[in-house]
């Protein structure tokens, strides 16, 4: 009996007016413009190959599932068109930044170029990895939300991470180095860098758990 009242239970989103919506899609914004420029180095521990968005891409993640959790999916897209609309302004500004004439004082075009410069191929397979992935997975947490209500908030925080997060990582690895990297590095690159962005999703459970639970008892119209 327990578990069929738990059933028909509604399935709970909180309203994104006079909330804490705005704030929770500016760190999510924010956090992805870091990473892509992060992103343009490959970095190396030991014998693994990975980008320097490893260090802040997965709260992008974290962020969205919160979104989507405590928002619905209509608020998370939202918030996933904000940031892409975002990112193309980044690279078009720094675009322009770059074919602007420096300064006689200014002498380090090549170093900006080198970082910040405009890589056709960098900037598509960001964005590509990016809007693929996060609509992925916040379509797939809602999804599963819809069959669990409130029950297992772990399944459905790791299950739309997996398919999200392997959906990136094969758009973006695959568009901005494949070719450069090849065989078994491609391969150890692609593979090393999904799992370590699914797996901070797990260690992180037991911070995501509270802070999800605080944001639903901040938003009163969760409840209602």
């Amino acid at each position: 009996m327990q578990n069929s009242v738990v059933l028909t239970q509604p399935v709970r989103y909180a309203r994104t007016g006079n909330s804490l919506y705005p704030y929770i899609v500016a760190a999510f914004v924010g956090i992805l413009l870091i990473s892509n420029i992060g992103a343009t180095k490959l970095i190396e521990f030991g014998p693994f190959i990975t980008d320097g968005g490893v260090f802040l891409f997965p709260l992008t993640y974290i962020i969205g599932d919160i979104l989507s959790e405590v928002y619905g999916l209509k608020a998370a897209r939202r918030a996933i068109y904000t940031g892409f609309v975002m990112s193309i302004l980044a690279a078009f500004t720094f675009y322009l930044v770059q074919i602007s004439p420096p300064a006689d004082a200014y002498e380090f075009q090549s170093s900006f170029e080198s970082v910040l410069g405009f890589v056709p191929r960098i900037v598509l397979a960001s964005l590509a990895g990016y809007l693929v992935g996060q609509l992925l997975n916040a379509y797939v947490l809602v999804k599963i939300k819809q069959k669990t209500k409130e029950r297992y908030l772990w399944a459905r925080l790791i299950g739309s991470t997996a398919v999200g997060e392997l959906a990136d990582t094969i758009v973006f690895c695959t568009i901005a180095f494949y070719g450069i990297i090849t065989g078994a590095e491609f391969l150890n690159y692609v593979i090393i860098g999904y799992l370590y962005k699914t797996l901070l999703e797990v260690v992180l459970l037991p911070v995501t758990y509270p802070v999800i639970r605080a944001i639903k008892h901040r938003e009163p119209t969760y409840f209602e």
